[in-house]
């Protein structure tokens, strides 16, 4: 089927029943996209690009043929464009991968060291140019755009988000005896991060081809939220909704990914924030099924394929699995079918494709009755 944006665009603005249920997922890892396209995913250093390296532009512009064509050749409406994180760090723990489409090592999050403790770190921390942002962001977006076919268009993703990179910078264990003990440092963190990330909203919703805008932030364990529903809303709502009414002014919609259970604070992300669309499920604590029944006159409800089931449960099961969701979350629209994280490199990939073909064969709507049919 051609791609056709408006399809997931109907769902996202809550306008009723498209021809099928449209696909969404937050990103392919690129051992994934490999798999599928046959072709290598070459790295790149963004600002080597900028600088004019023809080596790298050359390797930006064929990720960026290669990822669109993986997007394309299994059905979404749209590609996701990946924004270079803009704030470097160390404070990572590296381990051997397992997955089935193994990397060369997986990088892990060191919760007890962060690049920035104290206030000398956060003055010393070479904080991004807002200038040098968008030249990069610029250069990233044109190679992806030229590279659409027509129908599509571009969905972009924060490189973390305001809550997320706060405490990769920090470190968690830091960051939460900042809250206590120099809690004028953590606001100056969410200052900081948060005006790169809403600038980055801001920019991709001023672009044509750019038909919806994500923010990816995880806000909760399985078990609840990370952070006070206090804590959220003097530092990290703020920001988030910053982010909405720049994407919001461009007309477009602004979707959340979040990780954990964060039906607390739902409420906020509806009506003070104004998300449009809410993505990550995990069927242990915070099923798709649920969601939508409980917001999905609201919000959009996206992906909730979860994750251990597409790594593990047999094919048979998991399709029987797959048209349930189907059958809850599609009718009246409001739902895309996909992962409930992303499409990493540990899932199955046999299940991943069964997935998708699941939702061609029975995501379609009853063609609706046109005037005077009987």
């Amino acid at each position: 089927m051609r791609p056709d944006f408006e399809r997931l665009a109907t769902v996202l603005f809550l306008e009723g029943e498209p021809d099928r249920v449209p696909f969404y997922d937050l990103l392919a890892d690129p051992e994934v996209v490999e798999a599928i396209t046959g072709e290598h995913v070459r790295p790149y250093d963004v600002k080597a690009a900028v600088r004019g390296d023809e080596g790298q532009l050359r390797a930006l512009r064929h990720s960026a043929r290669v990822y669109v064509k993986f997007f394309y050749k299994l059905g979404y409406d749209y590609a996701h464009l990946p924004i270079p994180s803009p704030f470097p760090r160390d404070n990572v723990i590296m381990a051997d991968d397992t997955a089935p489409l193994p990397r060369p090592k997986r990088a892990w999050q060191d919760e007890h060291r962060g690049v920035i403790e104290d206030r000398e770190d956060f003055h010393e921390y070479p904080w991004p140019d807002q200038a040098e942002l968008q030249d990069e962001y610029m250069l990233v977006y044109n190679a992806w755009r030229r590279e659409l076919p027509e129908g599509m268009m571009l969905i972009p993703l924060t490189p973390g988000g305001v809550l997320e990179n706060v405490m990769w910078l920090m470190g968690t264990v830091p960051f939460a005896r900042a809250l206590y003990r120099d809690p004028g440092l953590v606001r100056m963190m969410f200052e900081k991060v948060g005006r790169v990330i809403s600038f980055y909203c801001s920019i991709s919703a001023e672009c044509d081809m750019v038909g919806a805008m994500t923010v990816g932030d995880d806000m909760g364990y399985k078990s609840g939220l990370m952070l006070s529903p206090r804590h959220l809303r003097e530092l990290v709502f703020p920001w988030h909704r910053r982010c909405a009414d720049a994407v919001h002014r461009h007309g477009k919609p602004f979707i959340l990914h979040s990780c954990g259970n964060i039906r607390l604070v739902m409420e906020d992300l509806i009506e003070r924030v104004g998300i449009d669309a809410k993505h990550s499920f995990e069927d242990e604590s915070y099923p798709v099924t649920e969601y939508k029944e409980l917001y999905g006159d609201r919000i959009a409800i996206l992906g909730g394929v979860d994750m251990d089931k597409l790594s593990r449960m047999p094919p048979r099961q998991f399709a029987e699995y797959v048209r349930e969701i189907i059958r809850r979350c599609a009718p009246g629209g409001g739902y895309a079918l996909g992962c409930g994280n992303s499409v990493a490199n540990y899932i199955k990939l046999e299940n991943y494709l069964l997935m998708l073909e699941i939702g061609r064969k029975y995501g379609r709507y009853p063609r609706a009755t046109a005037p005077g049919d009987g």
